[in-house]
């Protein structure tokens, strides 16, 4: 993404579509031609031509205005609205005299051809595919939402045979950034189903959000007006909010260019992305502070100086190093989110990391990460979700089963306690073995829900588990005693995702009630509700400092929550599908996102700006995960693929090879790329740092599968560009990889299920 700034405008502004009336000049001679019905009628030009030169006076547009004022002899001469509502009877243009009402009423003979959308907007298809390359990729995002509200138009005026010959004939031109909204309108055959459909309410209720150049959206409207395609011209005018763009620099693809359907006016959107937040990290508490130099202090000055006591002053060190970085970035203690107080497991917990910091690998373009692939073999399709432990001690894996099942990585026995513990009566690790259960199985399954679970997260201490699950319920399970602890209700339908805080006292749930919800662990309804998505919340995570919840939608946005206030302060558009994952930055000044449409975006969270987009997977992105620097991103997808990116590197050039999709059918019948490729991961096999291998690139299909016919009517392959960011591409056996994490010390953990 360049640099360029962006400029929203939004309603009268002198380069905005989205609010009423904001046709910069409208050729209203030919239009009232075609509907001229007698002397009366033609005597009315100069009317419409005063109100139109009135209009483009108002909002500005001089150049139009002078135009319209040489062409039609109207040199010092205007007139308002109201003197043309009185110029006709009010029967025939309704009692609002408004710009967009006139376009309507100019456009009767448009509406009575029952061919009018196809003619136009097939005519349109034409001309963009004759466009310069430059401006192509803003004209076909322009076209997406002209197409949806042209076949919901049609079957609003009934014409349903007309709708479905429409959308065979044009409805792929969309289908790879929009294939699932084309399934459902393909559904939609009556106005009764428009009116009901959820998606189609969706659609006409709110404006269709699209970034152009200035250049592409005078081209647009100079097309719409030269061939009087008014339908057309009243689709723009009233269900699109276009944002043009400073400076002659194209949009680089139709993702750029797509920002969707967001909920939100332009000012609004605005205010979002301009509010203060406080991205610094969580302040050191005094007494963890204390414990850890009084621990390690304790251990350095032994007398006898062994390995032990070596390590411990080295740890002092490093602390010492930690605690100065804390107070230079840390939040006030005004801004910190309220935690209970510490226990002894936060000291512990401070130590260990300080000692997976002096083990930390430094990863960068010259030293990627090793890989560590768990694969889970016979799930017959039902592994819904997995995670892993950040010690590494633990996997988690949901199932449509209901069921939560947990291994030992370590392959020890997962022994829960009996019953109630005494402490009085525990003097040794042999009266804790005591008490445990006597099983030598290295996985435990837990029963609890009754629908399908989506969701699992692992608290930092590997103490408790979360899950969520289709029965509208969350739940707590101690690893202590493998049971579940508590169950917290309030969503009113499935729940998709869950995510601990980096505290590990507070969660986060999204579900397909449109909202997130905050909870803490002691009760058991929420803390705050996040509403705002216009559909499914996919996916939640906490920002590192915990004051900020970033949830992914279905309706293609991404959102930044203040914790304590409930409030969004940031909305993120530009996806062109649904976001399934998100990750942050460990420093918590970036984010990433990802989902079907087979992207990355890389956010600034500051500017509320995208800093990147990341191309080069073939299939849905599952999940993200940062490294503990910051300056690699790593990508699981279900292209079966874990690719590494360098985000700090420039995203002005683009020059990587260009991957040919193959389809299902080629997929099956190729042989098993892991086979052949050197680059492929060993199952539950570490991967060795590598520097220098490239990305393979599959087979070409022959050059009659190749041919696809794109959204402009040109037959050629079905391509993806790989970003000049992408520095390497790791190959699995056949298995999508649905969960990543780095650990603190920078080693990268991927689970994925074994597909035939």
């Amino acid at each position: 993404m360049s640099n360029r700034k962006a400029e929203w405008t939004e309603g009268g502004s002198d380069n905005s579509a989205g609010g009423a009336g904001s046709v910069p000049s409208v050729n209203t001679q030919g239009a009232a031609a075609g509907h001229a019905n007698g002397g009366a009628r033609q005597g009315s030009q100069k009317h419409i031509e005063k109100v139109v030169l009135h209009y483009l006076k108002r909002k500005g547009y001089r150049g139009a205005e002078n135009a319209l004022r040489s062409d039609a002899k109207l040199i010092g001469q205007e007139s308002t609205l109201g003197d043309l509502a009185q110029a006709f009877p009010g029967s025939e243009v309704g009692s609002d005299a408004s710009v967009p009402n006139w376009i309507l009423f100019y456009n009767e003979s448009e509406e009575g051809n029952p061919d009018a959308y196809n003619q136009s907007y097939g005519e349109l298809r034409r001309w963009i595919d004759s466009s310069l390359d430059v401006y192509k990729h803003e004209l076909y995002a322009a076209s997406y939402p002209v197409f949806v509200h042209s076949y919901l138009d049609l079957l609003m005026r009934g014409l349903s045979g007309k709708a479905t010959e429409f959308m065979k004939r044009y409805g792929s031109d969309h289908i790879v950034h929009h294939g699932k909204v084309i399934a459902v309108l393909k559904t939609l055959t009556t106005k009764a189903h428009v009116e009901e459909n959820a998606l189609s309410r969706l659609y006409r209720d709110n404006k269709y959000g699209i970034r152009m150049t200035r250049v592409g959206f005078e081209l647009l409207l100079a097309f719409l007006q030269d061939h009087h395609y008014t339908l057309l011209m009243r689709t723009v005018n009233q269900h699109l909010n276009i944002r043009t763009v400073d400076g002659g620099a194209a949009v680089s693809s139709e993702a750029d260019a797509d920002v969707g359907i967001t909920g939100h006016t332009q000012s609004q959107l605005d205010h979002f992305n301009s509010q203060d937040i406080a991205l610094g990290s969580v302040p050191l508490d005094p007494f963890v502070r204390d414990e850890v130099e009084r621990t390690l202090q304790g251990e350095a000055g032994r007398m006898v100086k062994d390995a032990t006591a070596k390590e411990a002053s080295e740890l002092l060190d490093t602390f010492a190093k930690v605690r100065q970085e804390n107070a230079a970035s840390a939040l006030s203690a005004d801004d910190a989110m309220p935690m209970p107080p510490p226990r002894g497991v936060e000291v512990a917990q401070q130590i260990a990391d300080l000692k997976a910091l002096r083990k930390r690998v430094k990863l960068g373009p010259a030293a990627l990460p090793s890989i560590c692939m768990y694969t889970l073999h016979n799930t017959s399709n039902s592994l819904t979700c997995a995670t892993v432990s950040d010690d590494l001690s633990l996997m988690a894996g949901g199932f449509s089963e209901s069921y939560v099942k947990i291994w030992s990585l370590k392959n020890e026995p997962l022994r829960g306690f009996v019953g109630t513990i005494n402490p009085m009566s525990i003097n040794s690790e042999e009266d804790v073995d005591s008490i445990r259960e006597k099983t030598s199985e290295p996985y435990r399954k837990l029963v609890g829900h009754s629908g399908a679970v989506f969701g699992l997260d692992i608290s930092f201490d590997s103490k408790y588990l979360i899950s969520c699950s289709e029965d509208k319920t969350t739940r707590l399970w101690s690893l202590d005693t493998y049971t579940n602890v508590v169950c917290y209700k309030g969503h009113n339908y499935p729940v998709w995702d869950v995510a601990f805080s980096p505290q590990g006292f507070y969660f986060a749930t999204a579900s397909h009630d449109r909202t997130a919800r905050l909870w803490s662990c002691d009760h058991v309804h929420a803390l705050r509700i996040f509403a705002g998505h216009l559909a499914d919340v996919n996916c939640v995570r906490f920002h590192p400092n915990s004051k900020y919840v970033v949830t992914g939608s279905c309706d293609k946005s991404v959102r930044l929550w203040d914790v304590q206030r409930g409030s969004c302060v940031r909305v993120f558009t530009g996806h062109t599908g649904s976001v399934d994952t998100v990750a942050i930055s460990p420093d918590g000044r970036i984010m990433a996102s990802a989902g079907e449409d087979q992207t990355i975006s890389v956010w600034d969270l500051g500017s509320g700006r995208r800093m990147d987009t990341l191309t080069g997977h073939t299939g849905p992105v599952y999940s993200l995960a940062f490294s503990q620097e910051g300056t690699l991103l790593l990508s699981g997808s279900a292209d079966e693929t874990v690719r590494s990116w360098d985000i700090k590197r420039s995203s002005s050039a683009s020059e990587h090879p260009i991957v040919v999709q193959r389809r299902a059918d080629q997929q099956e019948s190729a042989p098993d790329a892991a086979a052949t490729d050197p680059d492929a991961m060993d199952v539950d096999g570490a991967e060795p740092n590598g520097t220098s291998a490239s990305p393979k690139q599959p087979p070409l299909p022959s050059s009659a599968e190749a041919k696809k016919r794109d959204a402009a009517g040109i037959w050629k392959a079905k391509r993806t560009t790989e970003s000049e960011a992408l520095l390497k591409t790791w190959r699995t056996k056949s298995t999508p990889v649905y969960s990543l994490m780095t650990t603190k010390r920078n080693l990268a953990v991927a689970i994925g299920a074994f597909t035939l």
